[in-house]
């Protein structure tokens, strides 16, 4: 498979969105979601919220996640963070694989995040791709679907300018979380569904893996 041709700008963007939540803290919770009762300080969690590359390697970007306990059922409860529920990276690389695998093959768009400079391997593509996130806004930006979320974020940082930080609750707009702990956006697809988007990208894979003929 060739590698797929990414504009240097659109690169740009995608990085500096990703790289903007670098260390941002998200320390926001009122409530607890379960019964409603006030929460008191628990501890901190650092958590992976993408992995960008360059000529230099992996380059992982991390979150701040507060934590808080329940005064009244003693639930521990994360801080409004923007991560869908059941995932393990951030939302907006998560609309990426999403909005991307709905033109492309599962492994086209693995090796199209990764010239673009941000690493998420096929399989994880493939598992997000089979959720239904509910509606992800989208624009286009030099001919290719990109989030809302990845352009908010990006268009955030440059208003901050160099050395400028954002702070967690700008970067849940910017996400689209007014909470993170509200209903899944999410349900998996069903058999029949999964099946024929299997079906489907397997042969679009195919096609793309297997090499022209020569005459």
């Amino acid at each position: 498979m060739r590698r797929p041709r990414v504009p240097p700008m659109l690169s740009d963007i995608i990085q500096t969105a990703l790289f903007a939540c670098d260390r941002v803290v998200f320390d926001s919770r009122t409530a607890c979601p379960t019964c409603g009762s006030s929460l008191s300080g628990y501890d901190t969690k650092k958590k992976q919220f993408a992995v960008l590359l360059d000529e230099k390697g992996r380059h992982p970007v991390h979150v701040v996640v507060k934590r808080f306990a329940c005064r009244e059922c003693k639930k521990v409860i994360f801080a409004d963070e923007p991560f869908y529920p059941g995932t393990r990276i951030g939302a907006p690389v998560v609309d990426l694989c999403v909005t991307l695998s709905g033109t492309m093959p599962f492994t086209r768009t693995a090796a199209y995040l990764a010239e673009a400079g941000v690493a998420v391997d096929r399989m994880s593509v493939r598992k997000f791709a089979r959720y239904r996130f509910g509606d992800i806004p989208t624009a286009d930006v030099f001919g290719v679907r990109l989030p809302i979320s990845i352009i908010s974020l990006s268009t955030l940082s440059a208003r901050l300018g160099e050395g400028g930080c954002i702070e967690g609750a700008e970067a849940l707009a910017a996400c689209g979380f007014p909470s993170a702990h509200r209903a899944p956006l999410y349900r998996p697809l069903t058999t029949e569904e999964r099946d024929e988007r299997d079906e489907e990208h397997s042969k679009e894979e195919r096609e793309v893996q297997e090499p022209h003929d020569r005459r």
